[in-house]
């Protein structure tokens, strides 16, 4: 029950181990003994445990339900990550309160650089996101269907597209 429109607080039952930083944003039931978790630091999926906010390729609210798509780490390169969408899981979320509003800012919040290059055949997205602990940026990229992503030309080219978006972030000296 809301008390002067406040949200109930998290059960104890339905809280996921956080880490000692780490404080709850908001919450929905999913069903009578598990909840999805937004926290400072990421969403707490049941069974799956918590996705970091840069790890979230995609989220979309349809009003009833709550579609996450994870990202995937394919391969780790020697600046950046390549990344793949993840299966995506799906929540109906009867009571969402502020669970989709705080999924989509945090996650919005956490890209701190996205750009798409077109490559040919296919295009390359090189993505620097903000890790919430963690000083600095991460870097992926996401290729486009159809590129040839074990080229050496495209390797190459995409090492050189994240190195000059790194220096165009970088603080000034």
């Amino acid at each position: 029950m809301k008390l002067f429109g406040r949200r109930p607080k998290l059960p104890a039952a339905l809280r996921p181990a956080l880490e000692p930083d780490e404080r709850v944003l908001a919450w929905a039931a999913i069903t009578d003994d598990a909840a999805l978790v937004a926290t400072n630091r990421g969403l707490w999926l049941p069974e799956r445990g918590r996705l970091g906010w840069h790890e979230i390729h995609k989220a979309a609210w349809s009003g009833r339900e709550l579609r996450v798509i994870p990202a995937e780490v394919a391969e780790v390169r020697d600046d950046y990550a390549v990344l793949v969408d993840a299966p995506p899981v799906t929540f109906l979320l009867l009571e969402p309160g502020e669970l989709p509003d705080q999924v989509r800012t945090r996650v919005t919040r956490s890209v701190a650089y996205t750009t798409h290059h077109p490559l040919s055949p296919g295009g390359v997205r090189v993505v620097g996101r903000r890790v919430s602990g963690v000083d600095g940026l991460s870097w992926a990229v996401r290729y486009d269907s159809g590129t040839p992503v074990d080229a050496e030309p495209v390797i190459e080219l995409t090492g050189e597209l994240v190195r000059a978006a790194q220096q165009a972030t970088a603080p000034p000296p």
